[in-house]
């Protein structure tokens, strides 16, 4: 059989996990994903890549099967596809973080209310009865009661309120009164005219939904896409978002689960952050290390039976199967790493942050490369030669590179892409000298920003770039100064 022939049957799925219909299959449980469905965190952080997403598909589309979560309903509080629902926020003036807070508060509060009305088909309890006229009153009750549906509802209450605002300076309406600040006023149709407050609407919920003996989990997630370029809004209505969980803690029937980027999160904190210990007594952040990765390449590789049938390696042990598929280095020489130790280390950005995302791309963009290779070289497959060779593997290593630049340290680096653009064509190490001469001037700043996002990796004294962007900003091997007497500069693979 030729290896084209085998090779078309291997299947890794997607590394983005909105996009990948086979995840469940080959899904990590990982310590992150038990704590999660034990109620013993909230705030799930990582980098891009490293399966915020997928953590959350999973949590949705495994929720029947697992007793834990045997009386909790997951509720979308975001739009999986599209433009972020959030966005909308930027469509009015930025508002203090004292009003995003009530802004949110509603949100949940509508978004909770209307599925436990729909829920209920007309059969409601006293309490329900009163939760449907604050909703109602407020016009935000509505039949569609996904998340782009009734975040609508908010906006257009939103807005109103500041029209309001513009127009007469202090004014209100039925959701929100305006007086130099953002109030919720929700009033119930009762005779006595007794009026409710958000706190006091989400208490009824929370009586509600004790009746019924359900917990509600409002998920929220892509909240970095919501406002890029938009740092001003960002930090008021991400800190606001904070606020309101903390002030939700006091429910155990409403849970918020946030799945927030971690530099994201960093963003949202810097200044200081009051009861910022409250948010990380039930904040995780999600952490791959090798044998990790290795076990989350091996399920998705034994997924594809026809394939492993073709080369014989059913029932063979990971490492054996790995080994059938990969050369045992990809640069040969006794002191060079294995192949999976060199895929590991370009994988990897400066913060020693391994994203699975990068892992699989580098092997789709390998499979692709000796496909291309085979197209012009046809090879019979001998078992016991590599299916993908070390040419195709650094083939997809410069892929991968390229794009990480591109789609990741650029796309997301704002007005600091102009800074790492400076670094292209350069040496991959660096002493506080050679920054300075690049960076000019604030290099103390950048610097830090730069390590930050894990373009710099701190090495003793001096700094070095990983080998995942160096291929996409042409940085080679070596240092950026010269040190008296110093030795050759050694290649890091050996």
């Amino acid at each position: 059989m030729l290896v084209k022939e085998i090779l078309t049957k291997l299947d890794l799925g997607s590394s983005v996990a909105e996009h990948d219909e086979a995840l469940k299959q080959y899904f990590v449980e990982t310590e992150t994903f038990r704590s999660l469905i034990n109620d013993k965190v909230d705030v799930v952080a990582g980098d891009k890549g490293t399966g915020k997403s997928a953590l959350y598909k999973i949590l949705r589309e495994r929720k029947s099967q697992i007793p834990e979560l045997v009386d909790v309903e997951i509720i979308s509080a975001f739009n999986p596809t599209g433009t972020p629902v959030f966005q909308r926020l930027s469509e009015g003036d930025i508002l203090s973080e004292e009003e995003y807070i009530k802004v949110w508060k509603a949100y949940f509060l509508a978004l909770a209310g209307n599925w436990i009305l729909e829920f209920a088909d007309g059969d409601y309890t006293k309490d329900m009865e009163r939760l449907n006229r604050i909703l109602t009153q407020a016009d935000l009750r509505t039949g569609d009661d996904s998340a782009r549906g009734v975040f609508s509802k908010i906006m257009t209450r939103v807005l109103q309120a500041l029209r309001v605002k513009t127009v007469e300076g202090t004014g209100k309406v039925p959701l929100f009164e305006l007086s130099g600040k953002l109030e919720f006023a929700l009033e119930s149709a009762s005779s006595n005219g007794l009026g409710f407050d958000h706190d006091e609407a989400l208490r009824l919920l929370e009586r509600v939904l004790t009746d019924m003996n359900v917990k509600v989990w409002l998920a929220l997630d892509r909240l970095d896409e919501a406002f890029q370029g938009r740092p001003t809004l960002e930090k008021p209505v991400l800190r606001a978002l904070l606020r309101a969980y903390l002030d939700m803690q006091e429910y155990s029937t409403i849970r918020l689960k946030l799945f927030i980027r971690r530099d994201l999160f960093g963003r949202i904190i810097s200044g200081g952050f009051v009861n910022l210990t409250h948010v990380n007594a039930r904040k995780v952040e999600i952490v791959w290390d090798i044998a990790d990765l290795f076990s989350l390449l091996y399920k998705r590789l034994i997924q594809n039976v026809s394939f492993v049938k073709s080369i014989g390696m059913q029932g063979q042990s990971p490492q054996a199967l790995f080994g059938a598929i990969f050369p045992e280095k990809v640069v040969a020489g006794s002191k060079r790493p294995t192949t999976w130790i060199w895929m590991t280390t370009r994988i990897e950005d400066a913060n020693q942050i391994r994203p699975p995302r990068n892992l699989i791309d580098l092997i789709l963009k390998s499979r692709e490369a000796q496909l291309r290779q085979e197209d012009r070289s046809p090879r019979e497959y001998v078992k016991g030669m590599p299916l993908i060779t070390a040419e195709a593997i650094k083939g997809g290593y410069e892929k991968l590179s390229d794009e990480r630049v591109e789609d990741t340290l650029l796309a997301e680096s704002g007005e600091y892409a102009e800074v790492i653009e400076l670094f292209r064509n350069g040496k991959a190490e660096h002493n506080l000298e050679s920054l300075t001469e690049i960076i000019k001037d604030d290099v103390t700043a950048k610097s830090e920003y730069l390590r930050s996002i894990g373009f710099l990796g701190k090495l003793g004294s001096n700094y070095k770039i990983p080998m995942l962007y160096r291929r996409g900003l042409s940085i080679t091997q070596g240092k950026a100064f010269t040190v008296a007497s110093s030795p050759r500069d050694v290649d890091e693979d050996d």
